[in-house]
């Protein structure tokens, strides 16, 4: 019996260089390979169209985002009005196939008379409102701070639409008890990040440098690499490396103040690769509990030791695989300490019992086709 999927993706999902289009990517990816015949809706703004989406799915649809003045000042979140687009619900109705909606943001039409009977899942990427609370308190005084802001009310309004999703596939564990209680009435389970590695590889041998990787130009991370900066990396003779996409010129020149800490803007994705894989220590912060961070799960399946303050571990299952050390003393401790222990063997195997089959895509995409 063939098996049909819509997903609805809040951006083009290739090159999977970013956190949400990494889990989108190689979801899809993950699904195909195991005979998910996937129809993609694409919103394409700052991303081109690829033939790699083309080879998994049977088709592939593109729709501009509605980024005028008017999607701004609606009652709906801005990232959810500017994806209202008429041709989406039309190619939607003309089967009678599950939906996956791909973040809250792609949610407009989850609520629609026309789509009513129809199987829809929603897959969370955070609980939106406290995401962008966090944000604005993450942001400096201005129009950022005041969007933010907004978006998180007009965000814990809207979610309300998910009372019409069957079933919802939570980022985390914490997460889960989250929409289990507040829409009791869906199925809510907890399906971690998808990501780009199919076993557990990882050099052993020594490194000589520590590691901090992310989208630089996303606040919060901006906010953890400063504080690495300012806090951590400062305060250790070892060389040390941040890099992401886009820095700003603020962090670039507190980088630039500290002689043994190194700033790699837009890495390609096999530089990026090889700096994972050499580095001696990872040191993986946020101040942002939300969500499963994929970075972290490409790390435990690629990089060697991993520090990591609590923030980043809760709700994910992955405590026992890391060193949890969440103030700058502690920090800085467990890095010397880990800059001198080698990586051995039996710390794979540790890996190997946790992160295999739970955390694998082919496990977790049998899991979904059961689930639907």
């Amino acid at each position: 019996m063939e098996k049909h999927l819509h997903i609805i993706a809040f951006d083009i999902p290739y090159p999977p260089n970013y956190g949400g289009a990494i889990d989108v990517f190689f979801r899809i990816k993950a699904l195909s390979e195991s005979g998910v015949k996937i129809i993609l809706h694409c919103f394409e703004y700052n991303r081109k169209r690829v033939a790699e989406l083309d080879n998994l799915c049977i088709q592939v649809i593109y729709y501009k985002r509605n980024t005028s003045l008017m999607s701004h000042l609606s009652i709906l979140p801005y990232t959810v009005k500017s994806r209202k687009n008429a041709a989406l619900i039309a190619n939607l109705k003309k089967d009678n196939y599950p939906i996956l909606f791909d973040g809250l943001m792609c949610c407009y039409y989850l609520g629609a008379s026309e789509l009513r009977g129809r199987m829809k899942i929603y897959r969370e990427a955070n609980i939106e409102h406290h995401y962008y609370f966090e944000l604005y308190k993450a942001t400096p005084l201005g129009f950022s701070k005041l969007y933010y802001l907004t978006e998180s009310f007009k965000f814990w309004i809207f979610e309300k639409q998910l009372n019409q999703a069957q079933q919802i596939f939570a980022i985390s564990d914490v997460d889960k008890t989250y929409y289990a209680t507040t829409f009791p009435t869906a199925q809510v389970n907890f399906i971690p990040c998808f990501h780009g590695n199919n076993a557990i590889s990882i050099d052993c041998s020594q490194g000589d440098y520590l590691l901090y990787h992310g989208n630089l130009s996303v606040p919060e991370n901006e906010k953890s690499a400063i504080y690495l900066c300012q806090q951590v990396f400062s305060k250790l003779s070892y060389k040390c490396i941040i890099t992401g996409m886009n820095p700003s010129e603020k962090l670039q020149k507190i980088a630039l103040q500290f002689p043994n800490i190194k700033l790699i803007a837009n890495p390609g994705n096999d530089e990026l690769k090889t700096l994972v894989t050499h580095a001696q220590v990872h040191v993986l912060i946020t101040f942002q509990s939300t969500g499963l961070k994929i970075k972290l799960l490409n790390t435990l399946f690629s990089g060697k030791h991993v520090v990591a303050n609590d923030k980043m571990v809760v709700g994910s299952g992955l405590e026992a695989i890391c060193h949890i050390a969440s103030t700058p003393e502690k920090q800085i401790e467990k890095c010397n300490e880990l800059m001198q222990q080698p990586f051995n063997q039996s710390e794979i195997e540790k890996r190997t019992l946790l992160l295999i089959p739970n955390f694998s895509n082919k496990y977790l995409a049998d899991w979904i086709i059961e689930l639907i």
